[in-house]
């Protein structure tokens, strides 16, 4: 059956791959200027949760691993899939627990975002950790990683140099920065996020 999504009229559906996380959809379409085509949609079957850890001296964290797609190592805050039907906070702490094994007491929800979206339906919700205490990381089986412990100025110099690339990453890390500057954020972290200094970290 034929029904219309905005300009595009969709003749059909099917599915080409699917994994654990993903699948590959396929739609014969006409396009707006009447032409006949096909509208390839990769659906995400969990949603895209960031995390930007910090600590009360201004530092947070970095997670590093080997992304597969573009063959290359990535530094980024902590990240990860959560239930689509889940509760986002609650995906989001076991993300943070199981990549670098701190358990925040506050949370707070600061970007709502659609990653690729010409694509992919994949959305993705960011959350700034304060009130941290330090744990046991509990990785998954996909993942090889290493942690970084950084000032928030020296994370946010390597977004602006187009050294960290990681799109959550880069938002996360430049809304913050827009929060702290606008009083937006708890004064003393704000103070301890745009002032000190800029080496790394243990």
């Amino acid at each position: 059956m034929t029904e219309r999504r905005g300009p595009w009229l969709v003749h059909s559906h099917e599915d080409v791959f699917e994994t654990a996380w993903m699948k590959v959809e396929s739609y014969p379409i006409t396009r707006p200027d009447g032409l006949a085509g096909h509208y390839g949609v990769v659906h995400f079957k969990n949603r895209a949760l960031a995390i930007l850890p910090l600590f009360e001296t201004g530092e947070t964290i970095l997670v590093g691993q080997h992304r597969f797609p573009q063959d290359k190592y990535s530094w980024e805050i902590p990240e990860g899939g959560g239930d689509l039907d889940g509760d986002p906070q609650q995906e989001a702490a076991r993300e943070l627990k199981e990549e670098t094994g701190l358990i925040a007491q506050r949370w707070k929800e600061v970007l709502r975002m659609d990653l690729s979206n010409s694509i992919t339906d994949e959305s993705a919700i960011g959350y700034i950790a304060t009130g941290l205490t330090q744990g046991e990381a509990e990785p998954e089986g996909t993942e090889v990683l290493e942690t970084r412990r950084l000032h928030f100025r020296e994370v946010l110099a390597r977004v602006i140099s187009g050294e960290i690339t990681d799109s959550l990453t880069v938002a996360m890390v430049l809304k913050a920065h827009y929060m702290a500057l606008h009083g937006l954020l708890d004064a003393d972290l704000s103070q301890a996020l745009l002032s000190g200094a800029d080496s790394e970290g243990g």
